[in-house]
Parts: structure tokens; C-alpha cells; sequence
């Protein structure tokens, strides 16, 4: 072979290699620009597609649109927003409830209770009767509300806008911001460039803020709602400036700190204590049991307050202590049934405790019923949740005293301690009478792993929160009385005539479970026990508050302690 034909098949070689090299990288560059151009549509999609809901009217709540959230469909009807009871309990009361003696609906919000008759167009709002335009509507088994017609009662604005059938409902209780737009600009679906336009906004338009926690804005955006209830968003360089026409609505203050609440007893015979010139360290609470329900009385209220009990109510504001007044049912079973079985007789008692309230310038009520039929728990919750929204109205305080958890039918069971919970300002948890006057067995008022166990049981299976919970606190113990092993009766002693209600030369014996010291002695043939509460028990009581963070505790009642318990109180609970 030629030197000349060698040369020209190498020449080939290369040639060919050089050509298989440029397709190489020309295929390369295409698949690079194939993934640049499927990445770019990735994004572009993501930020173009239409997820709107075109067919149907789209509800919007304090600028989140909940349409794809709806149990049922909201329906226009001559102007007015009909919206379904489900969807209300969902979005707005999840107590509302349907009424089937009086044949209407009960809705409550923060404050205001509102009863609507079916097939009415009259409305009670916090015992004011009204007119409304609409009326409840019942359709395929479902109840229909006129939500535009309730914005007293939820305390909302709501608008149907029939250009983009929309319906906008905002709070009045929240920031209410608006802009008005520079120049013309384009509100885009997401906030990006290469989002698609939803709206077009010219100079001198209003836009309302739509900042909301669940939709991150980058910098440079803002998220807006368009006059015509459009979603979106535009960049900030394009609006003017932001306008606050409402700000957040402040919650009603409690107490600053731990509560400290004792309760002062005088039964409805007596007057209420005159201290004048004394003081109580470490409460910042007292609740005297000014008030009672009459047996048999359709929701009548005995209160006890008189000249006496004015007296003592200036007394207390002028040592800054709040004033929540006892209302006990005592313990008549029949009479709380028949009142909480009915919406009529539950007003009528709820408005004479808010009279009550008022004419006496209390700052809270504290709800005392014991001894309530286990069918009635559902009814309980139902008192409580109606006469919330009146006693927000007025800045009041609720409180409600409830029994162990697990306990008998009549005196645990008969309590929703989660719904008490959510409703109420405060729940207190009465700890103590572990062992009580109808015992069997001799033992302790309020041993401290009794208390702490059930405590645990209020947080947990309960579903109680620790900053609702006040633990209640005996300031008394039981010397038991027993005869051959069997209990022949027990009598109530307070703390401070516990020593000397002991023989001279009694051993004390601490019980490091239930904290406390325990005695026993024979006298006249019997057996008497006694397990004592004393500075040392209260002490170890006391630090469960903290333990759990709990709102704080109360004590049961003035008059049955030692004077130095109330140094530890105000020691334990930093109240000044």
C-alpha cells in the first residue's frame, strides 16, 4: 500500500471522528436547551394553571378562599347569602345548634347568642328581637342561614359581588388594610413575573391587604384582594401607601399572673362578712356566694347582697381584688334539669346573672352546680356556651367549678370538662373530698398524688388547656370516727382547728405519696383518723400549679385556714 493511501484513510478516520463529535455535542446542547425549556414550562405551568372553581360561587373568609372547603353550595337569593348550617358550624360557631322545642336555630360568637325561629324572618340577638330580610330555609334536609343578614351576630361584613360571583366575608374584629394602586399594574396568580394575570388594576384603584401567614409573600410582593373579591398578587413598588382603616380587636383581659381566688361562704341566711379594715395577702380573686337558685324556680335567682354585701364588694375593688360572685344550684338536681333543658328558662336565668353582674359592678360570675344528672352534660355546656357571648359583651369573667374526672354519674360524669374548657375563662378543678362526708372508707381530703393525677387527667384526657386550669384547694381535712374497722362517721375540721382538735402527745407520720401527716388514736372505744392539712401538704399542693403551668388555684374556704398559709400563697404564686 502507497504511502499516499495510507495518509488519505487516516485523513477519512479523522474526518469521520470530527463528525461524530459534532453530533455529540450538537445533541448535547438540544438536550440541555430540552431540559431548560421542560423546567421553564414546569415553573410556568405551576404558576398559569387555573385552579379557580368557575362553576359555582366562590366564598372567601378573611381573604382565604374556603369554596373547595364547603359541605354544601352557597346560593344567592334575592340578593341575600344563604350559607349551610354545616358550613356555618365549620367556619363560624361549632356549637350552633337546632333547637327542636322552639323549632329554631342557636348560634353564638364571641358576644352575641342569637336564636332564629325557621321560617321567620324575626331574629333574637342577646335577647333583642329584630327583622331580618331573609329567613331559614330548609332544602334537602339541610338548613340554610342567611349569612348576609347576620353580621351583628358574627360581628362580619358580607358582600356578593354578582360581576365575579363572589362572595367576600371579613371580620371586623381584624386588621382591615387597604392601598390604592400607583399605576396600572396586573395581579398576578402567584408572585411571580411568569404567573398569569388574574385581574388588571388601574391608577386610583383600591386594593385590600391580603397578607395571610399561610401564603408566604417574597419580598417585593404584596398578596391583595381586588374590589371585585380577586385574589392575587401585585408588586409592592406598584401601590401607594398602605392605609389601616382596623386594627386587631384586643381580647378581654383576665388576670396578670397567676389567679389567686378564695371563696368567702355565708349561706342565704347570713349576711356577707364585714372586713372592713383587713386585707387577705397573695388572692387577687374572691368569690362570695351572693347567689342561689330558688328550688323549682324556673331559672329565679335568691341573691344575698344587700347593704352588707355592697359593703363588701367595695371592700374588695378597693384592695384590688376582683369580684367573682358564686352562683350555686344547690345540689337540687331537679330544678338545674328543668332550666338547662330549656332555651327559654337558660335566658332567663342567663339575663338575670348578667343583671346581676352589672348592677352590682361584679367582674365575674363563678357557675357552683353540683350534683347534675349525667343526661344533662350536653345541656350544661349549652348553658355555658349561651351565656359567654353576653358576659364577653360586657367584659366579664367565667368561671366554672367541676368535680374529679372518672368519677359517679351525678357528680363527674355529668361535666364536659373539654367544652367547659374551651367555653368558659376558667375551669376549676375542686380537688378535694378524695374521701368525703358519704365515704365508706376513712381517708384523705386531697392527697397530693390524687390531685396530681387527676390534674394530669384534666390536661390530657380532657383536653384541657394548663392556662384554663385553676386548682381548687381544701383548707379543711375530716377526722374519721371508725368502730371495729367500719366508719361510724367523720366530722369536717379547718386547718386552723386541726391542732387542737388532737389529744396532747399524738405521733404524726408523714406520707411522703400523699403529703401529708396522718394520725391515729383510740378514744372511748373508737378509732379516730385524721390526715392533715397543714402549711407543709398546701406547700407541696401548691407547686403543682407551676409544675404544669396551670392559670392558678383557689382555696375552699375563708375563715377555715391559718393565718400563715397565706404568706406561703403569696409566696408560691408571686402574688404581691
Amino acid at each position: 500500500m502507497s504511502k499516499h493511501g495510507k495518509n488519505e484513510r487516516i485523513e477519512k478516520k479523522e474526518k469521520k471522528g470530527r463528525t461524530i463529535v459534532k453530533t455529540i455535542c450538537k445533541l448535547f446542547v438540544v438536550a440541555i436547551l430540552l431540559i431548560g425549556i421542560t423546567a421553564v414550562l414546569s415553573i410556568a405551568g405551576k404558576n398559569y394553571v387555573r385552579n379557580d372553581i368557575k362553576d359555582k360561587t366562590n366564598l372567601i373568609i378573611n381573604n382565604s378562599n374556603v369554596t373547595s372547603s364547603l359541605k354544601k353550595d352557597v346560593y344567592i337569593e334575592d340578593g341575600i347569602v344563604y350559607v349551610s348550617m354545616q358550613d356555618l358550624r365549620n367556619f363560624f360557631d361549632d356549637t350552633i345548634t337546632y333547637d327542636e322545642k322552639y323549632n329554631q336555630i342557636i348560634t353564638c360568637s364571641e358576644n352575641k347568642i342569637a336564636s332564629i325561629p325557621i321560617d321567620s324572618n324575626q331574629i333574637s340577638i342577646n335577647s333583642t328581637n329584630t327583622i331580618i330580610k331573609g329567613k331559614v330555609e330548609k332544602k334537602d334536609d339541610t338548613y340554610y342561614l342567611p349569612l348576609s343578614e347576620l353580621g351583628l351576630v358574627y360581628n362580619i361584613n358580607t358582600q356578593y359581588i354578582q360581576e365575579t360571583d363572589i362572595v367576600t366575608v371579613d371580620s371586623l374584629d381584624r386588621a382591615y388594610t387597604i392601598a390604592t394602586v400607583a399605576k396600572n399594574n396586573s395581579v398576578k396568580y402567584k408572585p411571580t413575573n411568569i404567573s398569569r394575570t388574574v385581574a388588571k388594576v388601574k391608577t386610583g384603584d383600591t386594593l385590600i391587604i391580603a397578607n395571610r401567614s399561610e401564603y408566604p409573600v417574597p419580598e417585593g410582593w404584596i398578596r391583595v384582594r381586588t374590589e371585585n373579591g380577586v385574589l392575587g398578587y401585585v408588586k409592592e413598588k406598584s401601590m401607594g401607601k398602605l392605609n389601616e382603616l382596623r386594627g386587631d380587636m384586643e381580647e378581654k383581659q383576665l388576670i396578670e399572673g397567676k389567679v389567686s381566688l378564695v371563696w368567702d361562704y355565708f349561706s342565704e341566711y347570713a349576711y356577707a362578712p364585714d372586713r372592713t379594715g383587713t386585707s387577705i395577702k397573695g388572692i387577687n380573686v374572691i368569690s362570695p356566694t351572693f347567689f342561689r337558685l330558688k328550688e323549682l324556680g324556673k331559672g329565679e335567682i335568691i341573691e344575698n347582697v344587700g347593704e352588707q354585701g355592697k359593703k363588701y364588694i367595695e371592700w374588695s375593688h378597693n384592695n384590688n381584688y376582683q369580684v367573682w360572685a358564686s352562683i350555686s344550684n344547690e345540689s337540687q338536681i331537679q330544678t338545674t334539669s328543668e332550666i338547662l333543658n330549656d332555651y327559654k328558662l337558660r335566658q332567663s336565668t342567663i339575663d338575670k346573672i348578667v343583671e346581676l353582674i352589672v348592677k352590682y359592678n361584679l367582674d365575674g360570675i363563678n357557675i357552683d352546680f353540683e350534683n347534675m344528672y349525667e343526661k344533662d352534660k350536653n345541656s350544661f355546656s349549652r348553658f355555658l356556651i349561651e351565656l359567654e357571648p353576653k358576659l364577653n359583651e360586657i367584659g366579664k369573667v367565667l368561671s366554672v367549678d367541676v368535680t374529679a374526672p372518672d368519677g359517679s354519674p351525678e357528680w363527674s360524669l355529668c361535666y364536659d370538662r373539654y367544652t367547659i374548657g374551651k367555653v368558659a375563662d376558667y375551669i376549676i378543678f375542686m380537688g378535694y373530698d378524695q374521701y368525703g362526708e358519704s365515704s365508706n372508707k376513712a381517708g384523705t381530703t386531697a392527697g397530693c398524688g390524687w390531685v396530681e393525677e387527676n390534674v394530669r387527667k384534666f390536661l390530657g384526657q380532657e383536653g384541657v388547656k394548663p392556662e384554663k386550669l385553676i386548682l381548687g384547694m381544701p383548707f379543711y381535712t375530716r377526722l374519721w370516727k371508725e368502730n371495729n374497722g367500719k366508719v361510724a362517721g367523720s366530722s369536717a375540721l379547718g386547718m386552723k382547728d386541726i391542732e387542737g382538735s388532737l389529744p396532747s402527745g399524738i405521733e404524726k407520720v408523714w406520707d411522703d405519696n400523699l403529703k401529708q401527716y396522718y394520725v391515729e388514736y383510740q378514744q372511748n372505744g373508737y378509732t379516730y383518723k385524721m390526715w392533715i392539712e397543714d402549711e407543709k401538704s398546701f406547700s407541696e399542693k401548691l407547686d403543682l400549679v407551676s409544675k404544669y403551668n396551670l392559670a392558678g388555684s383557689a382555696y375552699w374556704r375563708k375563715g377555715y385556714e391559718t393565718n400563715d398559709i397565706w404568706n406561703l400563697i403569696a409566696e408560691k404564686l408571686e402574688i404581691k
